[in-house]
């Protein structure tokens, strides 16, 4: 384990010039494995990961975090601040410059009106935007000028850096887009898999769940950039099978999300053809529990507010004995490695954010879990090891995505909780299905068609009152936001949302950090959200690639227009 620990920490350390190029896309081409597979190429319609990064390719937003989680200004000139004059004295508005002369791959300038634009697409009614909490405390963004937009707060707003700012939040073009507003967002299809885009590359073809392929923007604002002339992301399979590419085949030059036993990592990364690529930011792997029914005899109202609490899993004590079940220092050490370190918080970094006050759940206790299961009803009446309560056995059904270490991690879940007499049913969906933003599929996590689901989250950049907005009760999924939203326990608190307005009225760091530990406790203490490892970014990149930085706090492909060939 220190072998592997310290191999990864040199492999973190190591940072690789930018290797100067003589002309733009002199390169060639770059193969990249996602192995879930982008869904669509509008990050306003998943939010996920795979989908957001095939995006960042593409379009781009005001400004981005960089790998430190430092703001940096993509379509914007700066970054406004209060001494700059951007932000108002007041702290109710916030002032963006576009660029000089940034104009859509297909030529025309971009303009304010394209920002104002994708405010309201995001926020139209029925729009079931995957960003709407981005909006949230926004009374109007206006175009001051062509190259002008101020945002409006509709009270003072400390921390004004949400609107526009990831690779989550992108500026759309809205000739494009204009006629995809409100509920019919979804359904245009050529928009979605086609964004016109301001990034260096523009799609070439977008096969959903399979793969996409980019070539060149040719008004892309660097004369010299970028040295790739075309880029392959290409989706499916799994973890293993992409580390192999990279490692062992060398039929790929990048590899996304290796989320594979130290073990076995370390042994393909030593084949030399590659070297890994790894930063620890924010990123948490989750357990969500559904407050919700998810009895397919509801129908329409299935894992919906309107269908009613689960009479499994709605009982703290039940939830609370499932979480003191969990080895999560087993898990950690056994699956991660060096790749991942047990957590009690949803927030386990950066260090000011961090709660204390959980640290308990690093210590199983079986005793306790079973006492509060008898204490909530639930005994084994018939002595066949499951608990049962009024006639319904305690059985529940776990869903994830697919990938080696889930199964894994689900086996181990699994007998934590038979341990306690629950019955548990593993059930596992593609990663392209399960982080798809398809209303159609039952099968997504937005859906949540089960009792139980596992995959990871992370903020974006260092703030995270965007991240904490996600269980505010306004971001629950459901069939009236085309089931987009990122509430997926449907946890709602009216004091939790309380001290999301709170958060986001509050100034000064200290004060907004202990905001946000609150949040964080009452999350987690509500055991709708169970927190188990925090996990590094883990990628993969062929030896002969130059000027990649894995960036934890925005997308992973932020800035590949800078990534080149070196000559090995």
């Amino acid at each position: 384990m220190k072998k592997t620990a310290a191999f990864l920490a040199g492999a973190a350390l190591c940072a690789l010039p930018f290797a100067a190029q003589a002309e733009r896309g002199a390169d060639g081409a770059l193969k990249i494995l996602y192995w879930q597979a982008a869904s669509t190429l509008n990050p306003y319609l998943s939010g996920m990961g795979k989908d957001v990064d095939a995006s960042a390719l593409i379009l781009e937003p005001l400004a981005r975090f960089d790998p430190e989680g430092n703001l940096v200004p993509m379509l914007a000139a700066e970054i406004p601040t209060r001494e700059n004059g951007g932000i108002s004295a007041d702290l109710t508005s916030i002032t963006w410059k576009l660029r000089d002369g940034v104009r859509w791959s297909d030529g025309t300038p971009v303009t304010a009106q394209d920002v104002v634009f994708t405010w309201k697409y995001c926020t139209a009614e029925g729009a079931g935007c995957a960003a709407a909490n981005v909006f949230d405390g926004v009374a109007d963004v206006v175009a001051a000028d062509d190259t002008t937009v101020q945002i409006t707060f509709a009270e003072p707003t400390p921390y004004p850096y949400l609107p526009f700012v990831s690779s989550t939040v992108p500026i759309l073009q809205e000739k494009q887009f204009a006629d995809c507003m409100g509920p019919g967002m979804a359904a245009c299809s050529a928009q979605n898999f086609a964004p016109i885009g301001t990034g260096p590359y523009v799609v070439k073809t977008f096969h959903p769940n399979d793969v996409a392929v980019f070539t060149m923007n040719p008004a892309f604002r660097e004369a010299d950039l970028p040295h790739f002339s075309d880029v392959s992301i290409k989706g499916g399979g799994d973890a293993m099978a992409a580390a192999r590419a990279v490692f062992e085949t060398g039929e790929a030059d990048y590899a996304w999300n290796l989320q594979l036993a130290p073990d076995v990592f370390e042994q393909l990364a030593s084949e030399g053809r590659g070297r890994p690529v790894v930063a620890f930011g924010s990123m948490v792997e989750y357990l969500f529990l559904n407050l919700t029914d998810p009895n397919p005899a509801l129908g329409d109202k299935r894992s919906t507010i309107a269908g009613g609490p689960n009479s499994k899993l709605d009982d703290i004590r039940v939830r609370e004995a499932m979480s003191l079940a969990v080895d999560r220092e087993l898990i950690a050490e056994v699956l991660y490695g060096a790749q991942g370190k047990p957590t009690c918080n949803v927030v386990p970094a950066p260090a000011q954010y961090v709660s204390s006050a959980n640290d308990g759940c690093l210590t199983p206790d079986v005793e306790k879990a079973k006492a509060l299961l008898e204490e909530a009803g639930w005994s084994d009446s018939d002595g066949d090891g499951i608990r049962d309560k009024d006639g319904q056995p305690l059985q529940i059904e776990f869903l994830t995505s697919t990938s080696g270490v889930r199964q894994d991690e689900q086996a181990l879940l699994k007998q934590a909780w038979k341990d306690i007499g629950i019955q548990v049913d593993l059930r596992n969906v593609s990663g392209s299905v399960f982080f798809g933003g398809d209303a159609g599929n039952p099968d997504t996590r937005q859906k949540f068609y089960a009792d139980v689901e596992m995959y990871t989250d992370n903020s974006k950049g260092l703030d995270q009152e965007a991240f904490l907005g996600k269980w505010t009760c306004a971001a629950i999924p459901s069939p009236q936001t085309q089931w987009q939203g990122s509430n997926m326990p449907r946890f709602c608190a009216p004091e939790y949302d309380a001290l999301a307005a709170r958060l986001h009225a509050t100034d000064g760091i200290e004060a907004r950090a202990e905001i946000a530990r609150q949040m964080n406790d009452m999350l987690v203490q509500s055991y709708a959200v169970i927190p188990l490892v925090h996990r590094g970014n883990v990628s993969a990149a062929a030896a002969t690639l130059d000027g990649v930085r894995m960036n934890s706090w925005d997308s992973e492909l932020w800035d590949v227009a800078h990534w080149s060939r070196n000559a090995q």
